[in-house]
């Protein structure tokens, strides 16, 4: 018990070290828990073998995370996704695996030799690369959908190349001993033993057994989960919760373990089938921390494993292999992002980001030594390749992170020629300004609208209605787009600085103009007011102010008394923010000004006295409020 502690300390105190370093130093968390692993494994010596056996526990942070995707993909998305999981991901795996083949045939090795070594660098790593997708941010983008595609159907692809492995096997290997002699090898065989449903059944047994385990994942969340969910509530117990989410993911695991499927399919499937349940949610929240721990433990693991004596041996071998492989793959993958039309950015993340082998390589080297398909010697090679390879991954995301800054350097779109005057000027058309948009245009008055956001613009455009590119803040596209003139400018850009910038400008070029400004957050609202804006909204207030009157409306209070706390409530805090706005002083935060603090505090005090006043007013006299009926000058909240 006392190994097991000291063990765990170590391998949780190398995370919390090296992982938020490496996060600040812009190199990701993965590279972070690559480092802490090798720190403690080859660098120190502070970990031994037990990683080894630590990673196949730690693999199932890759099961969970596939579940925790197939939460987000409605079945509809996933069949939207065929024609490149097919098309994409399928000549992927399959123009990777051949290519690679090719090269080790032409290194000596033999036919099933040479396709085994193709099929275990043909699949990337999905937890490395889902993992600093999401960080990053590009999980949405078009290369970041393209990545996910190949992944899936890189796991998917696993299920065959188990079952070809086998096929490859060979009875026993010649091996060269140190006196020159000749020794026959039997293939290696792995003592743990699991339980299987399909072991000695015939073809059509097999294929039945397979069948039924995911018609039974299938139908379990379609018709069982809801059940098993009301039961829990019933508990009323928190962990129940997260007892539950760990046991569909652990069971369905196991199930697929045991009729010879990828667990990680399994459980993907199982996500997706839940992606449209009331307990996404649920099962997300209880999950994550689990699936980041996990994933870390198993980014730990193969650092300690790299085996650093056999990496100075033949380091010129292992890194000549390593960039081979990357460079072969990320070859294919460049001339597949062409013809499937991966444009611009897209391109590279696609390329740079799958170059590397993956961790179920490591899956696929063990099975391969089990039925004898590679030796001892070649498979402890490739196992330090796929290592490498995954460790120079997070250093490929920030190269492209550079070629992609580079290309938005180059790829300036030139602003728009604005030839158009209105009534009123909108800066910015995300969703707030569309509204704004939609509302002026139909009550009969012209707009002209201008953004910095080109894929907006053009959006605008195939709905008819006409807007510019350019940046707002420029005097120039201001003044052609009538600013002498306009009666009216609504500013919705969604960055809090140039929305201050365009209002100081716009008040000091027309000190009659009427400005209308959308905040962030009290402190725009501040910020806002100081620059000469008339109307300021928070983007959230309105719809928190209906929100809450809901809320209200359902603990028990009427519609009438809802809708007098609603009004109450908008009212003060409009009084309120012109009060505390005298108080805030520029570049200091607010929770730093005592005079603010404490007028804020009395304020509080003053709506709760207001709110009591005005429902006993209100139901005194019969009357029905109208929120937001009053005219005002700072609205919102947050």
């Amino acid at each position: 018990m006392e190994s097991f502690l000291f063990q765990a300390t170590i391998y949780l105190g190398a995370a919390v070290i090296a992982v938020p370093l490496a996060a600040r130093l812009g190199l990701g968390s993965v590279l972070g828990y690559l480092l802490a692993g090798i720190i403690i494994g080859p660098v120190t010596g502070l970990v031994g073998t037990e990683a080894q056996d630590l990673q196949h526990f730690a693999e199932f942070g890759v099961v969970m995370m596939l579940f925790l995707i197939g939460l987000e993909l409605e079945p509809r998305t996933l069949w939207d996704m065929r024609h490149r999981l097919v098309g994409l991901g399928g000549l992927q795996v399959a123009v990777t695996t051949l290519a690679i083949m090719g090269g080790a045939m032409l290194m000596g090795y033999g036919a099933s030799v040479a396709f085994a070594i193709g099929m275990i660098f043909a699949l990337s790593s999905t937890a490395i690369v889902l993992q600093t997708l999401d960080e990053k941010g590009l999980m949405q983008t078009g290369g970041g959908r393209a990545t996910f595609s190949v992944l899936l159907t890189q796991d998917i692809a696993v299920i065959p190349m188990l079952a070809i492995l086998p096929l490859l096997a060979v009875p026993a290997m010649l091996t060269l001993n140190p006196d020159g002699s000749l020794q026959r090898v039997m293939p290696y065989h792995d003592d743990h033993s699991t339980i299987s449903l399909v072991a000695d059944l015939p073809g059509w047994g097999v294929t039945l057994v397979t069948l039924g385990a995911v018609a039974a994942v299938i139908l379990t969340g379609v018709f069982l989960t809801r059940p098993v969910f009301r039961y829990i509530h019933h508990a009323r117990l928190r962990e129940m919760y997260t007892a539950l989410a760990l046991l569909i993911v652990v069971s369905i695991a196991v199930l697929m373990g045991m009729v010879g499927l990828s667990p990680a399919l399994g459980t993907f499937l199982a996500g997706v089938v839940l992606a449209n349940s009331e307990f996404r949610h649920e099962l997300e929240s209880d999950l994550a921390p689990f699936k980041g721990l996990l994933l870390g433990l198993f980014f730990i693991t193969v650092g300690a494993g790299i085996n650093f004596t056999l990496l100075f041996d033949e380091t010129g071998y292992i890194l000549l292999m390593a960039a081979g492989v990357m460079l072969i793959k990320g070859a294919i993958l460049y001339i597949l992002a062409v013809i499937f039309k991966v444009r611009g950015k897209d391109r590279w993340l696609f390329t740079l980001g799958l170059a590397q082998a993956g961790e179920f390589g490591f899956v696929l080297v063990s099975f391969s030594l089990q039925q004898g398909v590679l030796s001892a010697g070649l498979g402890n090679r490739i196992l330090l390749i796929i290592a490498m390879s995954m460790l120079i991954t997070p250093l490929l995301f920030i190269l492209y992170e550079l070629v992609s800054r580079r290309m938005t350097d180059h790829e300036h779109v030139e602003d728009d020629e604005v030839d158009e005057q209105g009534t009123v000027i909108i800066a910015g058309i995300g969703r707030f300004g569309q509204i704004v948009n939609r509302l002026v245009q139909s009550a009969g008055f012209s707009t002209v609208i201008i953004d910095s956001n080109l894929t907006a613009v053009q959006t605008m455009r195939k709905f008819g209605f006409r807007g510019f590119f350019g940046d707002p803040t420029r005097p120039d596209l201001l003044n052609a787009a009538g600013l002498e003139d306009a009666k009216v400018l609504v500013v919705a850009i969604d960055d809090k600085a140039s929305a201050v910038k365009l209002v100081t400008y716009a008040r000091k070029a027309r000190p009659d103009l009427h400005i209308v400004a959308r905040a962030r957050d009290r402190v725009h609202v501040y910020e806002l007011y100081a620059a000469g804006a008339n109307d300021i909204t928070r983007e959230m207030f309105d719809s928190s102010l209906r929100a809450g009157r809901y809320a209200l409306e359902n603990l028990g209070l009427s519609g009438f008394e809802a809708a007098a706390a609603e009004q109450t409530f908008y009212q003060h805090d409009r009084q309120a923010l012109r009060e505390l706005a005298e108080l805030w002083r520029p570049g200091v935060p607010v929770s730093e000004v005592p005079e603010y603090v404490k007028r804020a505090k009395e304020l509080d005090n003053e709506l709760e006295t207001a709110l009591a006043t005005r429902q006993q007013a209100n139901e005194s006299k019969g009357e029905r409020p109208r929120p937001g009926s009053s005219p005002g000058r700072l609205h919102g909240g947050g």
